[in-house]
């Protein structure tokens, strides 16, 4: 019955995501959405298993990919943080909390924050630089709540304030996430699925939209404009996990396998696919890959885990864009 319930909750949602598309998906949609970055995949482990995380993943660092992944801690209660040094220059953060209130409540707070690093100010008259620097800052911060429904059936929600500042210019805005979890009870599968950043077109305001207008009623000549509205990137995931090994609790080896599909409204279907294995739930190896993404490819990672804290590292190839290290740590109480 259950089974039944959740293909129906899967399948309406696509039905509502197919409404955005008014193009054929053989034709991408590249740079017609604005906020890419909350695309970026963030949390080491997820990264490890190449961003394979809707049915996989575990606790607040999970949160981006599916909030209901917040019912999966092992503790009371959860912090995380994780420092990426990402491509040209450019860094981000991460900080998660999550806590279980009752036997089926869970809340959690998730912060991502993405820093370019100083960039040089030039303009036509000065092409070389003013000597003058900016930063490109973005933030996402969540609120989270997620339910048990059933022992098999967990689901989770989040809304989330969204802001982007380049130079005198910026975006705010407010989205929501939504995610589930299935354990089928067959043969150790569990199906996952989640539909982000939904949420009204944006746009941008700021002084470094003013123009310089001669027939105005503006005491100074200048009339501050805004740019078209863009939307954001909604993304659609769908994901499978399969305990290969050792499913039974207290297993001394276990192994697990997990591949989703992407489908963001501004890009073509692409797939994630991962797996990890554990030993005493003390050692872990990871290793995933993207397959259909245009930049993403390899990713390998390990973690090691020692009563209540854990840390993770993650390895990835972006190809041309050169490669990524990323670190992670968590405590659990």
């Amino acid at each position: 019955m259950y089974f039944r319930i959740y293909i129906v909750f899967v399948l309406l949602f696509s039905s509502l995501l197919g409404q955005y598309r008014d193009i054929p998906d053989v034709v991408t949609k590249v740079a017609t959405s604005a906020a890419n970055w909350l695309k970026i995949e963030s949390g080491a482990r997820s990264i490890g298993m190449g961003g394979s995380q809707v049915a996989s993943g575990i606790g607040v660092s999970a949160i981006p990919y599916n909030p209901s992944c917040v019912t999966y801690l092992k503790g009371e209660q959860e912090v995380y943080y994780s420092k990426v040094n990402y491509l040209a220059g450019i860094t981000h953060n991460t900080i998660a909390y999550g806590r279980k209130m009752s036997f089926s409540d869970y809340i959690g707070v998730h912060l991502f924050y993405l820093d370019s690093g100083p960039i040089g100010v030039t303009t036509l008259w000065e092409p070389d630089g003013t000597g003058e620097d900016y930063r490109v800052t973005n933030y996402a911060l969540r609120l989270v709540y997620a339910r048990l429904m059933t022992d098999r059936l967990r689901i989770g929600g989040s809304v989330k304030y969204i802001r982007e500042e380049i130079y005198t210019m910026s975006m705010q805005s407010f989205l929501a996430d939504i995610g589930s979890n299935f354990d089928t009870g067959i043969a150790g599968i569990m199906l996952g699925m989640s539909v982000s950043n939904f949420g009204p077109d944006v746009q941008f305001h700021g002084q470094g939209l003013e123009v310089g207008v001669s027939d105005t009623t503006s005491r100074d000549g200048k009339v501050i404009e805004n740019t078209e509205k863009f939307p954001l990137p909604l993304v659609f995931r769908l994901g499978i996990k399969k305990d290969l090994l050792g499913a039974e609790e207290g297993s001394i080896h276990h192994l697990t396998a997990s591949i989703d599909g992407i489908n963001p409204l501004d890009y073509i279907l692409y797939w994630s696919m991962g797996a990890e294995y554990s030993w005493r739930d003390i050692g872990f190896i990871r290793a995933g890959t993207h397959i259909g993404h245009d930049t993403a490819g390899l990713s390998v990672g390990g973690g090691l885990k020692w009563s209540m804290f854990a840390v993770d590292y993650a390895y990835v190839n972006y190809g041309i864009l050169n490669e990524t290290h990323q670190f992670g740590i968590s405590l659990e109480f």
